[in-house]
């Protein structure tokens, strides 16, 4: 499975705290973007790169930083069959996945640091989508919204 990495500035070091982390756990990775700390950057630039091979690729995921996590959350969920989450927490990560098949994780430096991001990326990686048919179901209602 291929992982999309991007973030503004505000997301780079933990961007950067977190490809290395994937690296050593094997799972092939690509940046996205932004390549510098650069402090006028503007994260839809380098998010939508992401949430659009994430959309293209339906087997991938991307993991998407940024202050908040939320503008990076919005822009993402712009893109079909992109189902992006903000994580805060194991258990909402978890039922994100479980339930809602998310293929996209946001996270805000501000309010995660390097060890609660890791244990996010990991539930995130690790949970698989239950595949109950109430939850393909709304799955299945999301994308016939996505498609007008």
């Amino acid at each position: 499975m291929k992982i999309y990495l991007a973030s503004d500035h505000a997301g780079f070091s933990l961007k950067k705290e977190i490809a290395a982390y994937l690296y050593k756990q094997g799972y092939e990775i690509e940046d996205c973007g932004d390549y510098a700390e650069d402090n006028n950057d503007d994260y839809p630039d380098f998010i939508s790169v992401a949430a659009k091979k994430v959309s293209e690729n339906p087997d991938s995921k991307a993991i998407v930083f940024g202050k908040s996590g939320s503008g990076e959350e919005i822009v993402a969920n712009k893109f079909k069959n992109v189902r992006a989450i903000l994580g805060f927490s194991a258990e909402n990560v978890k039922l994100a996945r479980q339930d809602n098949d998310a293929n996209l994780l946001a996270l805000g430096s501000q309010f995660v640091d390097e060890q609660k991001a890791i244990e996010l990326v990991k539930v995130f990686l690790e949970t698989p989508f239950s595949n109950e048919e109430r939850h393909k179901r709304r799955i299945d209602k999301i994308k016939e919204i996505e498609n007008g």
